[in-house]
């Protein structure tokens, strides 16, 4: 099975090609309003690396979210090119179970954390399992404060991963069975690896129907009545 792999939802983007489990090119790159400037080179490079072309894609892995808007539209546009030109089915992953996969823990609760801006993070947690993790609640929009709650509320040793810091300091300080580790952002080897798990018990979804995973409204709305002519056929 060979698999492309797109993330673009947050700060970083990145880009993975698989076959299976097995990542044999990848690049990546930290830069906010970067993702349209790096995601197409990328995939250029990393085809030329290995002798691909694109017709021998199987299966398109791409971060739906949550994060940053415009980076998940970018993602979303670019996954749904790919596979619509190729016949490819569609995986779309979490960025928070990207974020979660990759931590370091063999005991700890882990709780994700992607900065959505405005002041408000998506959250999720966490337990560790052989050979990864399981998600064991839901995934929220919340602000650093609620999140301490959250925290407090928790009993259990806990590892903070992903875009902690990007949360003021003083959301942490005290909670003593609190620990942060890495990594920052989810990486497209990651939701590689979840889109073959998944694409093996035969999770697929059509390009036209893949969706964004906000959770909230976008950060820019058209007004359209800027735009609407008024008539007697207004409502």
């Amino acid at each position: 099975m060979r698999v492309v792999a797109i993330e673009t939802a947050t700060a970083s983007s990145s880009v993975a090609l698989g076959e299976g489990r097995n990542v044999v090119a990848a690049g990546m790159q930290q830069d906010a309003r970067g993702h349209v400037r790096f995601l197409v080179p990328a995939l250029d490079f990393c085809f030329a690396s290995v002798g691909w072309s694109p017709d021998q894609v199987d299966v398109v892995a791409v971060d739906v979210g949550p994060g940053r808007f415009s980076g998940i539209r970018v993602g979303l546009a670019t996954a749904q090119a790919i596979a619509g030109a190729v016949g490819a089915p569609l995986v779309p992953v979490s960025s928070l179970d990207a974020v979660a996969l990759q931590a370091a823990t063999g005991h700890r609760r882990v709780w994700a954390v992607v900065d959505v801006r405005r002041g408000e993070i998506a959250v999720g947690p966490y337990q560790p399992v052989p050979g990864g993790v399981v998600r064991d609640g839901p995934t929220e929009i919340v602000t650093p404060d609620v999140f301490r709650g959250m925290l407090d509320s928790d009993r259990s040793e806990i590892l903070v991963v992903g875009d902690w810091a990007s949360v003021p300091a003083e959301t942490f300080s005290g909670l003593h069975a609190v620990k942060m580790g890495r990594p920052r952002y989810p990486e497209a080897g990651a939701v590689l690896e979840i889109a073959v798990a998944r694409a093996e018990k035969g999770e697929f979804i059509h390009p036209d129907e893949i969706r964004p995973l906000y959770l909230r409204e976008p950060d820019t709305r058209i007004n359209w009545a800027d735009y609407r002519t008024e008539g007697p056929w207004a409502s």
